[in-house]
Parts: structure tokens; sequence; C-alpha cells
């Protein structure tokens, strides 16, 4: 029996796929965050930065993970007191959805899903303190890119692709979108420091 060129694109794409999630999530990763002329440090609770920021995060979950956006403005202590989500994932909490998106796209939400808020699920982060103009910017293009994200497929555009835009835009080299979702935050944070 010989398969199509069809069936051996669905067979190479779904070893792919599986192949790219086969790696097992670290501990919790520490929470850095870079000035807005880009130097990174090790994030402190007595941080003494204040103002706007974009905050790239990923937590665990039942599956692989998720990767999300966390943007809003800090106190003197580092603290959010205002704060938005972004991100693209599968529209409904059921896990239909989520398993038929690994083969079909299927309709998505961009906003903050459940764990997404809760310290005890995020693996890795990289806040980045923005100027006024920057963070104007960079809000504006968040908000385009809810607009037109419509639908969510594990292969082609999941939640690293959505992050993965964002970043781009704020003029940042992104890796892969086949990562883990902790590993890919922590390639974001190293490509750019």
């Amino acid at each position: 029996m010989t398969l199509g060129r069809g069936g051996l694109s669905l067979v190479i794409m779904l070893a792919f796929v599986v192949s790219s999630c086969q790696t097992e999530d670290k501990s919790p990763q520490p929470h850095y965050m870079s000035d807005a002329r880009g130097q990174s440090k090790v994030a402190t609770t007595n941080n003494k930065s204040s103002g706007r920021f974009i905050e790239f995060r990923s937590r665990y979950a039942l599956t692989y993970g998720h990767t999300y956006v966390i943007f809003g403005r800090a106190d003197a202590n580092g603290n959010m007191i205002e704060r938005e989500v972004a991100g693209l994932a599968p529209a409904s909490p059921d896990a239909a959805p989520y398993v038929i998106g690994h083969f079909v796209p299927v309709p998505a939400t961009t906003g903050e899903t459940d764990g997404d808020l809760e310290e005890q699920y995020r693996s890795a982060s990289w806040r980045v303190m923005l100027t006024d103009a920057k963070y104007e910017d960079a809000v504006a293009y968040i908000r385009k890119l809810q607009a037109r994200s419509k639908l969510w497929e594990a292969s082609v555009y999941n939640c690293n692709a959505f992050v993965g835009d964002i970043a781009r835009h704020m003029g940042y080299k992104t890796p892969g979108i086949w990562l883990r979702p902790q590993q890919f935050i922590t390639d974001l944070r190293e490509m750019n420091s």
C-alpha cells in the first residue's frame, strides 16, 4: 500500500508536531525583566522600575502549556497595577476543539484563559519595560492582532505564533513556533537580551 502525496504530507506533519512536543518542561524559570534600553536582569520584588510593560509568559497546563502576554502598568516595586492578557487558544474550555485543532483550524479566543494570572502555573516570563510611545504602539498592534485572529491550529497558528507576531512587531527576533511554551519564552528572552 502506498501513501499519496497528501497522505505522506499528513504523516510528516503529524510526526513533526508530535516530535516537537516531546521535551519536558523544566522547573519554573526565574522572572526576567529588561528596561527600555534592553538591559536584562533577573526581576526581584524590590525592583525600582515603574511604568508601562509587556510581559511575555508561559504557563504549565495539562498538555504542553500556553504562551501569552500580559501588558499594562507597574508600580515602583514592579507589581502590576493595571493589566490585560492577550493570547491565542481554542475558544472552548472543552477538550474536543483543542484536539481537533491539531488537525484543522478551530475557533479561537484572544484574551485571558484559565490559569494565566495564577503564579503557581507560570513556567517562564520576560518583562520588558517600555516608553509610553512604544507601549501605545505595542498595544495598538495587539488589538489589531486580536481582531483578526479568529482561528487556532496547533501546527500552523498557535499561541507561540501569536506571541511571536507581537514580539516581531516590537523588533525582537523570535524562535520557531513548534517549541513548548516554556522553551519558546526562554529562547525569546535569550535571543534578545
